[in-house]
């Protein structure tokens, strides 16, 4: 597949607790959250107005609910529990009730806020409740349950969504995506370390010699899965100032996104940043200023008709119209 010109990609993954809750209950990050809902989503809107940026939201669905209610005691019994090795019941930290009573857990509101947003954002799925669908202990029934939820959820809010991110970029039952309508996904990071059969430290080990001496990280292109779905696979993650991240100099991070940038632009191909909105809770002026001069220099390469900025949407409607594959 060719592109014409280089390409901006900006995706984000929306969960507020769901991303950590099975990992550290619903308090250690409910503050983050907290931020995120009150802070961060209104800063980030406003930057992408500033800069007419249309990024993708990729969202829990369960933020899409306006109330959480059990049945005969149990939550969300529709959906077939995951038997992930480090937890019990998957919802077992739900308190139902409504976005007002449980605010860390459900965001209609949040979710109409983006969508209300005068630069038009995509809004897709960052699955239903954050099951992991690249574990063992995720079934390929919970994945289509999950997903079902997902979808149903969406349509209750009026969505029809294409674009999919899966949690902690684990990718599992990419085939379920097709047959709930989703057009494309995020792949992860095209890198040697990331093939599968690296153990975790010597990944964690290669990512961060990467940082540290601000390699420009891979520009992609779209490309055609056995299953018949777009994957566009990241190709960097802008990550958190917290823990030792915090001790990253922020300008690391925003020369590597740089030079991801100017590679697209040489090779006619995609830059996929993608974070998420939680990512900017600490050091958040820091984050901000940094993600801003990403978005300025992204700015100024469409200005000179270098770089297009595209939705993971609009990118996987671009690769329907110029290669779909024919019937195998």
């Amino acid at each position: 597949m060719r592109l014409e010109q280089g390409v901006f990609t900006l995706s984000l993954d929306f969960e507020l607790i769901w991303g950590t809750l099975d990992l550290f209950g619903p308090e250690a990050f409910r503050r983050t959250c907290e931020l995120e809902r009150q802070v961060v989503i209104d800063r980030l809107l406003d930057l992408f107005v500033e800069f007419d940026i249309r990024a993708t939201w990729c969202v829990v669905g369960h933020l899409l609910l306006d109330r959480c209610r059990a049945e005969n005691g149990q939550k969300h019994p529709e959906i077939v529990r995951p038997r992930h090795a480090w937890c019990g019941d998957w919802f077992k930290h739900d308190p139902g009730g409504t976005e007002e009573e449980a605010p860390v857990f459900l965001g209609r509101s949040l979710i109409e806020k983006i969508r209300a947003c005068p630069v038009p954002q995509e809004v897709g799925s960052h699955s239903f409740s954050h099951v992991i669908f690249g574990d063992a202990g995720c079934s390929r029934e919970a994945a289509q349950s999950d997903l079902r939820a997902c979808v149903d959820a969406g349509r209750q809010a009026g969505l029809s969504m294409q674009s999919f991110s899966f949690p902690r970029n684990q990718v599992g039952y990419r085939e379920l995506l097709a047959e709930h309508g989703f057009t494309c996904f995020r792949g992860p990071e095209p890198s040697w370390y990331r093939d599968g059969r690296m153990p975790a430290a010597i990944q964690r080990l290669a990512h961060l010699l990467e940082v540290v001496t601000v390699a420009q990280p891979p520009v992609v292109l779209p490309r055609w899965t056995p299953e018949g779905i777009v994957e566009i696979p990241g190709s960097m993650v802008y990550f958190p100032a917290h823990g030792l991240r915090r001790f990253v100099p922020m300008s690391w991070r925003v020369r590597r996104a740089l030079k991801g940038l100017d590679a697209a632009v040489d090779r006619q191909r995609i830059f996929h940043l993608w974070t998420h909105p939680t990512n900017l809770v600490d050091e958040m002026d820091a984050m901000f200023d940094g993600l801003r001069q990403i978005l300025q220099h992204a700015s100024q390469l469409r200005r000179e008709g270098v770089v297009a900025m595209m939705t993971m949407g609009e990118l996987a409607a671009f690769a329907t119209a110029a290669v779909r594959p024919g019937p195998a």
